[in-house]
């Protein structure tokens, strides 16, 4: 349960369908086609309102969509049908999500915060579940701060403590939604050497960003979203 954990490369496949994707009856985006390959590190870019978040969401399980199949490890999302107990059980083993704003439990430590998934919903034995976390939280270089509270956490540490949360579960995909924003041009940096060695296993990454730097120096691949299609750069 390690950011390099080896062998993910059948199971971090992520695949779009002619996706249709729609917010608060107003159409966004129309015939997304994507398919990701193991270890790509791919920068999701466009305006503000877009549709970029909307992506992540319905990929992630937590919007819906009005056409087309999105596939994620060995779970299959259908367009205008809603997922049953059994579909979102693999998508939450497949997909990690790391929002924006963290989201973190205010009142659990770092520590609790990723140990949650792992002990209350997969079961997992308390003192594996915490080695597992701790274990996270090193490798990510925030060991230190286990014990504190989001709100004791600095931008950058709560953002680490996130991805770890994420990664508890060893999601084969993980998507972020703007994970530079709250960070200076040195810990930007710092994070993107991260993400990069996230993928070195075959992990995937989709990332959603306004930073263009970032998506030159760390991204495999860039897609930029107008006007409501979906276009890669070559």
């Amino acid at each position: 349960m390690t950011p390099s954990t080896p062998g993910l490369h059948e199971e971090s496949r992520l695949a779009l369908r002619d996706v249709t994707l729609s917010r608060a009856g107003r159409p966004l985006i129309a015939g997304l086609n994507l398919d990701a390959r193991p270890g790509d590190l791919i920068a999701l870019r466009g305006p503000s309102g877009c549709g970029k978040t909307t992506i992540l969401r319905a990929i992630a399980g937590l919007d819906p969509f009005e056409r087309g199949t999105i596939s994620v490890g060995d779970a299959c999302l259908e367009g205008g049908t809603a997922l049953n107990r059994a579909t979102l059980h693999r998508l939450g083993r497949s997909v990690g999500l790391v929002f924006q704003f963290h989201c973190l439990f205010e009142h659990m430590s770092a520590l609790q915060n990723i140990c949650l998934a792992p002990r209350h919903v997969y079961r997992v034995a308390p003192e594996a579940a915490e080695r597992a976390a701790r274990d996270l939280l090193r490798q990510l270089g925030v060991e230190s701060r286990a014990d504190a509270r989001p709100r004791e956490l600095s931008g950058g540490e709560a953002q680490r403590v996130a991805i770890a949360r994420a990664l508890a579960v060893n999601p084969p995909v993980l998507l972020m939604d703007e994970p530079m924003a709250s960070l200076d041009a040195s810990r930007r940096a710092e994070l993107g050497a991260l993400l990069q060695k996230l993928t070195e296993s075959g992990r995937t990454l989709l990332v959603t960003t306004h930073d263009e730097r970032f998506a030159e120096d760390f991204a495999t691949r860039v897609l930029t979203v107008e006007s409501g299609t979906v276009r890669e750069r070559i």
